[in-house]
């Protein structure tokens, strides 16, 4: 299944002060830039009533894609088995056809309501690998897991983060959710060459797992250390290294993720019609 029919394509996450703004412009080519739109799927599930209408009217004009939360894919909590089960009858008549998390993990023993960093060794892909495959099996049909930022390296790890990516990603064979704000992010905090992990990605061969993208603005606190906000514009070394991916791996689906400090809708479009323009242009 194939949840985009054309690598050409822009989106938006839509966020609750968004909702009747796109409403009310759908189909006015000051948003025609929105090709789709992503969800957290813990903040629809169960919805009933005035939000479960505004669901499926988004779901009846333009495909979704859902972006998980909670899932703690690197976690030592066991799997959440009747969450994935939730979000599989959610997914279907919704016709969301694809699921996507981080690889990282955000829960032991409890919710720790952060994402915290995966240790980088070879137990830890193995472990990430077969929650991976269950959760395929529950929702029959592949993921993608996200490059996620981190600000602490984590412990005892034996190899790089890109090598532990193709590692994850080749065991479970699954399909990549490329952050480039979160490249970006972590070449800051952790002193590497963000053009040079993404070429060594399309060395690897993994641009042929790239789903879709995100782009995001993040918070400077110190000259060496980003934090990933998604509560700014989307500064220009990370717009040219989103170039760059295009460059290396062809054009994928992108979208703006902006969760905090959210502007009115015409003032985001700038950003989404930007997507569309280095799209254009490979």
């Amino acid at each position: 299944m194939q949840p985009f029919q054309n690598k050409l394509a822009a989106g938006l996450g839509l966020k609750r002060e968004l909702i009747t703004q796109i409403q009310s412009q759908f189909g006015k080519p000051e948003i025609a830039a929105i090709d789709f739109l992503e969800i957290a799927p813990e903040n629809w599930i169960g919805a009933g009533g005035k939000a479960a209408k505004e669901l499926a009217w988004f779901a009846e004009r333009y495909p979704i894609v859902c972006h998980g939360l909670s899932l703690s894919l690197g976690g030592p909590d066991p799997l959440n088995i009747p969450f994935l089960h939730q979000v599989k009858n959610f997914l279907d008549p919704h016709q969301i056809l694809l699921y996507t998390e981080h690889l990282s993990y955000c829960a032991a023993g409890g919710y720790l309501y952060d994402l915290l960093p995966i240790p980088f060794t070879e137990e830890a892909v193995h472990h990430v690998a077969r929650r991976i495959k269950r959760t395929q099996d529950i929702l029959e049909r592949r993921i993608a897991v996200e490059n996620a930022s981190y600000y602490v390296a984590a412990p005892i790890s034996e190899m790089d983060e890109l090598s532990f990516i193709k590692a994850v990603l080749e065991e479970a064979d699954c399909d990549w959710h490329l952050d480039v704000n979160n490249v970006y992010v972590n070449s800051v905090n952790f002193g590497f060459d963000a053009k040079a992990f993404l070429q060594s990605a399309a060395d690897a061969g993994l641009g042929t797992r790239i789903v879709y993208g995100h782009t995001a603005g993040h918070d400077e606190e110190a000259p060496d250390l980003l934090i990933d906000t998604h509560g700014a514009t989307v500064i220009d070394p990370v717009w040219d290294l989103l170039a760059d991916a295009y460059r290396l791996f062809g054009c994928f689906p992108t979208l703006l993720e902006r969760d905090t400090n959210i502007p009115p809708l015409l003032d985001l479009m700038p950003e989404v019609e930007h997507i569309a323009v280095l799209q254009s242009l490979r």
